[in-house]
């Protein structure tokens, strides 16, 4: 299979250290293995053209689930998860890797595709931060996937990555997104009106961030100490 970002054969089993990439720092690497209450084992890696299938299939199962919570497309979900959609959404994904943009993190369960986690426009220099968004595959709902992906996430754009802030947004009819962040040391900063298209229409989402500064440890060290993770 043609692997758009390069990256066939290239297993990213242990986490990236060393000097970080001058143009596209934090990709593609993997982040460190954190294990779940229950003994699953997570971590992010990189987004491949290996993952299509997996996650053309568990989006398309979980429609009731990721159509209210996200933006809004302009086809059927089937056609909006076709294979050729899937090809450009990883071209358009690979394009924004190679300039420094976009950091795209397959969400890895017990060696299995489970979701994903995105790290968004990100900007160096004097502004310095980026945006998380994630999703998980229903399958795995409950056991703190989402919680235990939004620490890596967060620990790998400031740590690897080097940004100082990272931000995020969630609706006000989805406080399970709010507690992920929250969770994950996140703080309220605000409340954006008809701030995104979601599902046919302009939503209300609010605001929250946090600063490298904020805590004295990683989100996962935390996470830890709360029994959150082993």
């Amino acid at each position: 299979m043609y692997d758009p970002f390069g990256l066939a054969g290239r297993r990213f089993r242990t986490a990236a250290t060393g000097p970080r990439d001058a143009v596209h720092p934090g990709w593609p690497e993997a982040t460190p293995t954190v294990v779940l209450p229950d003994g699953g084992e997570i971590r992010l890696r990189p987004l491949t053209a290996h993952d299509g299938k997996a996650w053309r299939e568990q989006r398309l199962l979980d429609e009731v689930h990721l159509r209210p919570v996200e933006p809004t497309v302009p086809e059927t979900w089937e056609l909006a998860h076709s294979s050729a959609t899937w090809w450009n959404v990883i071209g358009g994904l690979r394009a924004a890797a190679l300039r420094g943009q976009v950091v795209p993190l397959a969400i890895d369960l017990d060696g299995a595709f489970a979701g994903q986690v995105t790290l968004g426009t990100i900007q160096h220099g004097s502004v310095s931060d980026c945006w998380i968004g994630y999703w998980v595959h229903s399958a795995h709902m409950g056991r703190g996937v989402a919680t235990a992906a939004c620490a890596l996430g967060t620990d790998h754009a400031f740590r690897r990555i080097g940004l100082h802030r990272v931000t995020a947004t969630y609706l006000p009819d989805n406080p399970a997104s709010g507690r992920v962040l929250a969770h994950n040391g996140f703080r309220t900063e605000g409340f954006l009106r008809r701030n995104l298209h979601i599902d046919g229409r302009w939503r209300d989402h609010h605001y929250v961030a946090q600063m490298v500064e904020d805590h004295p440890d990683t989100c996962v060290a935390r996470l830890r100490r709360a029994g959150r993770l082993r």
